[in-house]
């Protein structure tokens, strides 16, 4: 075969065929991300899941002679007081009911209680258990004890305020798989310069490691953004500059309110669907805007009747809640791209007419009063 035909059998793709991603443009990537935060603070990108710079963030700031509150409100708090104990720090944690929120008193009370506590950790958003925590006014609280405050708002980042600077955040970690609308293999962190110094001065902090921020910072941010760490992932550093485009093309306080109403319609269209059906999340001001959860009746398996609603509709939004939840919990993700009228509507239809199908329920379900429900809420 001469060398002309054999490059004539090789097939283009535009995921595969692509130009190494340069330095300035990863660099210019991150100013945007940092834009969505509103922060001066330095903003890393990290290339994996944000259980990665969670992780992390943690593993730099934390070793033997911290003591940390960790405030539990869903599944991710209990994993992040896992990671402070095992990184040495003596941790007590702050757990409230999967239902509510934290709130500042509970934590003032808490750090008084401890007052040697010099690490704050909270889950912004718990997409998995659908509340959400009020960080400005938590922030306030840990920023007058003086303690460094480490933030989870990957599932919250789009759908509602992120601002770590503003909110005394020291450590704020977002991903974009979910309210966001774009891929989950890509995640960022804001580090304060206080942040900073509890690393460099931490003997455990990961160095020469794919969880060091350290790295990004000695030979990134040091190195004036001129040379990467390591190969770029190039999809999915592409696929978050698309997703902060479409972001910064809606505006954001025009997301943020998109995801609003979708929470506010699928909370009211549950409450009129009937069924006993009725949202997990008690009060309406704890409810996060990224996903609603939604408890089960009695008698009725909630990962059965969400497969029988999926049976009719496989790609509605809708999940059964993870491990001891999945009896009785029901999650829609109306996030990202979800986060419309028609995917609430759809969502609450398809469960409905599973419930209806299902014996035991005790209760009519009302199809067409949750969807005026949703149309009244959507405004």
């Amino acid at each position: 075969m001469s060398e002309e035909s054999e490059e004539s059998t090789i097939v283009t793709h535009p995921f595969l065929d692509l130009a190494p991603l340069s330095a300035e443009h990863f660099a210019s990537i991150e100013r945007r991300v940092a834009g969505l935060l509103d922060t001066s603070q330095d903003v890393v990108i990290m290339q994996g899941e944000a259980l990665l710079p969670l992780e992390g963030a943690i593993r730099g700031t934390a070793r033997p002679g911290t003591v940390a509150l960790n405030i539990v409100t869903g599944p991710y708090g209990q994993t992040f007081g896992d990671w402070l104990r095992d990184s040495g720090a003596r941790v007590y944690d702050l757990a409230v009911p999967f239902h509510t929120a934290v709130t500042a008193e509970q934590v003032r009370d808490a750090l008084a209680e401890h007052p040697e506590t010099d690490f704050v950790s909270l889950v912004h958003a718990e997409a998995a258990t659908g509340n959400t925590n009020p960080v400005a006014e938590i922030g306030e609280v840990v920023r007058e004890h003086g303690a460094l405050f480490y933030l989870d708002a990957v599932a919250s980042i789009a759908a509602e305020p992120v601002l770590p600077d503003a909110w005394g955040v020291d450590l704020c970690v977002i991903g974009a798989q979910k309210a966001m609308g774009g891929p989950a293999g890509v995640s960022a962190v804001s580090v304060s310069a206080r942040a900073w110094e509890r690393m460099e001065s931490n003997p455990q902090a990961p160095r020469h490691s794919y969880l060091s921020l350290l790295d990004w910072k000695h030979r990134w941010i040091d190195g004036e953004r001129k040379a990467l760490l390591h190969a770029p992932a190039q999809l999915e550093m592409l696929a978050l500059e698309a997703c902060v485009e479409r972001i910064e093309a809606e505006g954001l306080d025009a997301l943020m309110a998109r995801h609003a109403r979708a929470a506010a319609a699928t909370r009211a269209g549950a409450l009129a669907l009937g069924g006993g059906i009725e949202p997990y999340v008690y009060e309406a001001r704890d409810a996060a805007p990224v996903a609603t959860t939604l408890r089960a009746p009695a008698g009725i398996d909630a990962s059965e009747l969400v497969a029988r609603a999926l049976a009719v509709d496989p790609v509605l939004p809708l999940v059964a809640g993870g491990g001891a939840l999945a009896k009785e919990m029901i999650r829609v993700n109306h996030y990202g791209p979800q986060a419309t009228r028609g995917v609430v509507q759809s969502s609450l239809a398809a469960l409905g007419g599973a419930l209806a199908e299902m014996e035991g329920t005790g209760a009519p379900v009302d199809l067409e009063g949750a969807r005026r429900a949703v149309a009244a809420a959507w405004v």
